[in-house]
C-alpha cells in the first residue's frame, strides 16, 4: 500500500492502535479486515478521510478535526480508508469485550454499552475536543524511548478515552445550540482565530464577524470545544509551536513571531508555561 509512516501498535488483546500518516500529494487507499467484534474510533487529525463501506459503494467522510466511531455486532465492518493528500489519521480499534472492561460501571452512559443497545450498530461523528486533540498531538508527535514506548501509549490512549467517552452536557440543554446554524457560526468562530492566530480579533470583533452577540460566542464556544475561545487558541499556538520546532526548520524567533508574539521573551515564557521546558531546551533535547 502506499502509506508513508504506517504504524500499527497492539497495545493488549483486542486492543489496538493505528497511525496513518500520508505525505504524499495525492490520496492514498488503507484496507485492514477487522470483525464485528471490534469497535473504531477514527480521529482525522489532520486533512480528511473517507470510510468506504459495502465494497466501494458508499462512503462517509472524516473531516480535519473530527473524529467517527463505528460499530456494528450484526456484521464486519473492514476498515478501507482513503486517506487524502498531507493527512494524518490515528484509529483505536478496541474488541468490545475489551471496552466493557474499561466502562463496566460506566455502561448506562454510554448507550452502546447498556443491555439495550449492546446488540444494535451505532455511529458517531463529533469534533475533536480540546482536550482530545492535546492528547492526540502527544501520541502522533511523542519522543520517548523506545522501551517506553508501548506504556506511554497506552497511557495517553487510556487518557484519550477517557476525555472521548466522558459525558457532556447536551446541546439540547442550551436552545442556542439546537440550530445548526448557530452551530456553524461557533465553527466558524473556531477556523478565524486559527486561520488569524497571529492577530486574532477581539471577541467583540470576532462576535460581530460571525453575527452572534459576545455572550452567544463565548458560551456557544464553551458547550461546543470544553473551553473559553482565547484558552483554546492558546493551547492550539502552544501546539503549532511544538510542531514547528520538531521540524528543525525554524528558530525560536520566527516560531514565536508566526503564532502571534510580539517579543520571543513573551513566547518562551507561554512555552515553558505549556510544556515546562524553554523552546530552545525542547528543540535541542526533544527533537534529536
Amino acid at each position: 500500500m502506499d502509506i508513508n509512516n504506517a504504524d500499527e501498535t497492539e497495545l493488549e488483546q483486542g486492543f489496538f492502535l493505528l497511525m496513518n500518516e500520508n505525505k504524499l500529494d495525492k490520496s492514498i487507499r488503507i484496507k485492514k479486515e477487522i470483525d464485528s467484534s471490534y469497535i473504531q474510533i477514527h480521529f482525522c487529525v489532520q486533512g480528511d478521510a473517507k470510510l468506504f463501506f459495502n465494497e466501494g459503494k458508499y462512503n462517509v467522510p472524516i473531516e480535519d478535526s473530527k473524529s467517527l466511531l463505528l460499530y456494528n455486532p450484526n456484521q464486519d465492518l473492514p476498515m478501507d480508508i482513503e486517506l487524502g493528500q498531507r493527512s494524518k489519521l490515528t484509529s483505536l480499534l478496541i474488541s468490545i469485550e475489551k471496552l466493557h472492561t474499561f466502562f463496566t460501571r460506566e455502561a448506562g452512559i454510554i448507550h452502546f454499552l447498556n443491555e439495550e443497545n449492546r446488540n444494535k450498530k451505532y455511529y458517531a461523528d463529533k469534533a475533536i475536543s480540546t482536550g482530545e486533540s492535546i492528547v492526540l498531538s502527544q501520541i502522533v508527535s511523542h519522543h520517548v524511548q523506545p522501551a517506553m514506548e508501548k506504556l506511554y501509549l497506552k497511557a495517553k490512549i487510556y487518557e484519550l478515552l477517557s476525555i472521548y467517552f466522558q459525558p457532556q452536557n447536551n446541546t439540547s440543554n442550551c436552545p442556542f445550540l439546537e440550530h445548526e446554524e448557530n452551530v456553524e457560526k461557533i465553527r466558524k468562530a473556531k477556523s478565524i482565530i486559527i486561520e488569524r492566530m497571529s492577530e486574532p480579533p477581539t471577541l467583540s470583533e470576532l462576535a460581530s464577524e460571525i453575527e452572534l452577540p459576545v455572550h452567544y460566542l463565548k458560551d456557544g464556544f464553551k458547550q461546543i470545544y470544553g473551553d473559553t475561545v482565547f484558552n483554546f487558541l492558546w493551547e492550539y499556538k502552544m501546539e503549532y509551536a511544538r510542531k514547528k520546532l520538531d521540524t528543525k526548520k525554524y528558530n525560536v524567533s520566527e516560531v514565536a513571531y508566526e503564532v502571534g508574539y510580539s517579543t520571543p521573551s513573551h513566547f518562551i515564557a507561554a512555552f515553558k508555561k505549556k510544556f515546562g521546558v524553554t523552546p530552545k531546551k525542547y528543540a535541542s533535547n526533544f527533537t534529536s
